[in-house]
């Protein structure tokens, strides 16, 4: 079966949970979720939850397991806390949590960002995305032009996609 076939058995519809990490942004001035949303919704999916939490590894992953567990969340957004500063704590609260990764989301991220935004500081984002619980869970830089390349090119593209591949089995 090809791309195109099983991109045709996709569904229509995927319901997402947006999760911001940041020690400093607010709902009035997070702009990256805020864009995830609406980049989301625009593409006629559904966000069940947008919530802000704050750098901390405890906090990170419940607010993932949180999602994971809701029978009406099929993919986790999450934008903020991949950097390499100490505070960053996304990868490490949120891969443990992968049943599978998805390696490529982050290598053509950086590919992306390498050669169409930011040159060799791309070596700095650690993007990542796998599935856990029968969740399709990504995690992005923080940053607006990240989100907005991460949303255009790899996520809206595939999220459907994304879907009926993990829940083909079920």
């Amino acid at each position: 079966m090809s791309v195109e076939e099983h991109k045709k058995e996709a569904p229509d519809i995927v319901q997402c949970m947006v999760i911001t990490v940041s020690d400093t942004r607010t709902k009035e001035t997070d702009k990256s979720g805020a864009y995830i949303s609406d980049a989301l919704q625009e593409d006629n999916h559904v966000v069940k939850d947008h919530m802000i939490v704050i750098d901390d590894k405890l906090k990170i992953k419940a607010a993932v397991r949180h999602g994971m567990e809701r029978n009406d969340v099929d993919a986790i957004l999450i934008n903020g806390g991949t950097g390499v500063a100490a505070r960053d704590v996304t990868i490490e609260s949120v891969t443990p949590l992968f049943d599978k990764g998805l390696p490529g989301f982050g290598e053509i991220f950086r590919m992306l960002s390498y050669t169409e935004d930011i040159g060799s500081a791309a070596i700095l984002s650690r993007a990542e995305a796998g599935v856990a619980a029968n969740t399709i869970i990504f995690a992005m830089p923080g940053s607006s032009g990240a989100v907005k390349l991460a949303m255009n090119k790899l996520i809206i593209p595939e999220i459907q996609h994304l879907v009926r591949e993990v829940r083909k089995d079920l």
